[in-house]
């Protein structure tokens, strides 16, 4: 399977299996946490040397997804940079590629926590935006209903064919959905950990991203 759908205050939503999320009555396909020129800032601050490829990659399954849900509409929310330097370190080819995929349609940068700006060179941010009952934030806030956010990068390590994996996945309940890290050097936090538990319900669901997509109870965590 390589979509799975579910609900969210009533609106059908498809999580695929890239870790993107489409609404496709309102055509808008949203992704979180790309961390674009992640290898710049750690590469500037001695903190590593990883090979500069995350972007490219990042942006291709990107454009996949664009290519196969072709939303009038594209959310991108919240640490879409991994810091306004990094935002500046895009190669032209890269730009390129972000202005192909930003033409001829709404594109909606939400501010993060590594992006807190008011606009950047490739269109303005804002704090969060509203479509019917849903509003689309970084970060998660207590006891809001019909919200999505990103900032946790939720992971889940299952046995899976006789085999422990760790994959990125969504986490939601009737109220909000935590949505995966979109990044291809992005790392994660637990599904397990004391700050998503507070956060979401007991009967939510853990969606795993991957070559399938699947979909398991969250009491089966633990």
């Amino acid at each position: 399977m390589h979509s799975y759908d579910f609900y969210l205050v009533g609106e059908k939503l498809t999580a695929l299996c890239t870790g993107s999320l489409f609404w496709e009555e309102m055509g808008i396909l949203c992704v979180s946490d790309l961390h674009l020129g992640k290898t710049h800032r750690l590469n500037r601050i001695g903190a590593g040397a990883l090979p500069p490829y995350e972007n490219i990659d990042t942006l291709k399954r990107l454009q996949e997804d664009i290519h196969n849900t072709n939303p009038s509409c594209v959310i991108c929310l919240g640490d879409s940079f991994d810091d306004p330097l990094a935002e500046r370190s895009l190669s032209t080819s890269e730009i390129n590629s972000l202005k192909i995929l930003q033409k001829g349609r709404d594109w909606i940068w939400i501010s993060g926590n590594h992006d807190p700006y008011i606009s950047c060179k490739y269109g303005n941010y804002l704090n969060s935006f509203s479509k019917s009952a849903i509003t689309f934030r970084h970060i998660a806030l207590r006891g809001e209903n019909g919200e999505i956010s990103g900032h946790y990068h939720p992971k889940i390590s299952v046995k899976l064919s006789n085999a422990n994996v760790v994959r990125a996945c969504f986490i939601a309940d009737q109220n909000k959905i935590i949505m995966p890290s979109y990044g291809t050097y992005t790392g994660g936090m637990s599904v397990r950990s004391d700050e998503i538990k507070e956060l979401v319900d007991p009967d939510a669901i853990v969606m795993l991203t991957g070559k399938k997509i699947r979909a398991i109870p969250y009491s089966s965590c633990f």
